[in-house]
């Protein structure tokens, strides 16, 4: 529910936040080079109405460019005005001076996160879908595991471990009062909203990025699945729940912001389909604020209890850097025999590129093996559906080999339908 985007974070920039931008641009060429099957080069036009937005941009991306160091994704330039309309038709030409084009990344983050624990698996994780974590289990003041229940079947179990991770995104302060009820919140939760319009709206394969916002942020407008994406919003919430709702407001503001740049106004009716996600931004200092469009992006870690790490705040660019943190806080806590992390060389399970298009290049390596299944029961070439490419073999790969047990996990979470 991201907005597909591997990047250093052009804006956090604008926030004096450089370290972040530079740690995740190194983070983003790890992950190009690590999971090539998911993660691929985007081109990315801002267009600007003013010779001051042209002088600024370009500045800010040299930089950006320059921060990236050997993991550049390519030179950022001015484009002429009629360099930007030949690349991103569907804006509008009136008062345009011209556009910046930089490089970014472009990510399926679902593909991702699945491949990510197949790989965790793979060096000898144990990873068990749809548990709850209902109570911690504690000697004293030490936390030495968990209390879970199977989501599905309801069976209830107690695991033991040196030291309890808490990566749970919005819900961390659900697990932290398990531990402490009075446990000071370490979450600021923001939504983030996009729609998905008629790729026609730009006619282009390049990525748009809108500068300025009326609420001072920035807007994406990226080419996804033959579709846009458009988005986000960035909405402080109060209350959160597995499945968020996006507010009339919020997609009102999108569609207002993109009708400030597309040549064809979007309106409601064009809207094909809404999604929301949650951030989970770590609660500054000061939390007496309503925004969370400054909070950093950063992470944050504390140790709240003798054998209870949490972990919040971050981006999905930075998952990788974000682990390898904790990991080592964990075997430090637990007092165990550190040895060296070795995630800034691992290939992503699937991790492989192909010459010849197919949509089952997301699924890298494993696309041979989907295919091996078409050819030994012909019967599972079968479409699901005549709008779309995916076949029978498809779900039982899911079923057999990426932990899919629902409808939805299928549809949603596994095949973009």
């Amino acid at each position: 529910r991201s907005t597909k985007l591997v990047h250093g974070g052009v804006r956090y920039m604008a926030q004096g936040d450089i370290g972040l931008v530079k740690h995740a641009l190194r983070e983003r060429g790890l992950l190009e080079l690590n999971a090539k099957h998911l993660v691929n080069k985007e081109e990315f036009i801002i267009p600007c109405y003013d010779w001051f937005s042209v002088m600024k941009y370009l500045t800010g991306l040299t930089l950006y460019d320059w921060l990236a160091g050997k993991y550049s994704f390519g030179k950022s330039k001015f484009l002429s005005k009629t360099e930007t309309l030949s690349l991103m038709p569907g804006i509008k030409d009136k008062s345009l001076k011209g556009g910046i084009r930089y490089f970014d990344g472009k990510f399926d983050d679902a593909r991702l996160a699945i491949n990510i624990a197949q790989t965790a698996m793979e060096q000898g994780a144990t990873l068990i879908n749809y548990m709850k974590v209902t109570n911690l289990i504690k000697n004293k003041d030490e936390v030495t595991g968990v209390e879970i229940e199977d989501a599905i079947t309801k069976d209830k179990f107690r695991v033991n471990g040196k030291v309890v991770i808490n990566a749970t995104g919005v819900f961390v302060d659900e697990i932290l009062k398990m531990n402490n009820p009075d446990a000071k919140k370490m979450v600021r939760p923001s939504q983030g909203v996009h729609i998905v319009l008629h790729k026609e709206f730009l006619d282009s394969n390049s990525a748009l990025m809108i500068p300025k916002t009326s609420d001072g942020r920035v807007l994406f407008a990226v080419p996804w699945h033959d579709h846009l994406l458009v988005g986000t919003t960035d909405t402080p919430l109060n209350e959160h729940s597995l499945e968020p709702r996006a507010l009339k407001e919020e997609t009102d503001f999108i569609l207002q912001t993109a009708a400030s740049y597309f040549k064809t106004k979007p309106t409601e009716k064009d809207i094909l389909s809404v999604f929301s996600g949650l951030r989970p931004l770590a609660a500054p200092t000061d939390s007496n604020g309503s925004s969370t469009k400054e909070i950093s992006r950063d992470h944050k870690l504390i140790v709240s209890a003798k054998g209870l790490i949490t972990i919040t705040g971050g981006k999905w660019t930075t998952y990788r850097r974000m682990a390898e943190e904790t990991v080592d806080l964990a075997i430090k806590e637990a007092g165990l025999n550190a040895i060296d992390c070795i995630t800034k060389d691992l290939k992503i399970h699937g991790c492989a590129t192909s010459s010849d298009v197919s949509y089952l290049n997301i699924y890298g390596s494993d696309r041979k093996n989907i295919e091996s299944l078409i050819k030994n029961n012909p019967e599972f070439g079968e479409k699901l559906h005549k709008d779309f490419p995916h076949t029978i073999a498809e779900v039982v790969w899911s079923v057999r080999n990426e932990m899919a047990e629902t409808v939805e996990d299928i549809l949603s979470r596994r095949l973009r339908m």
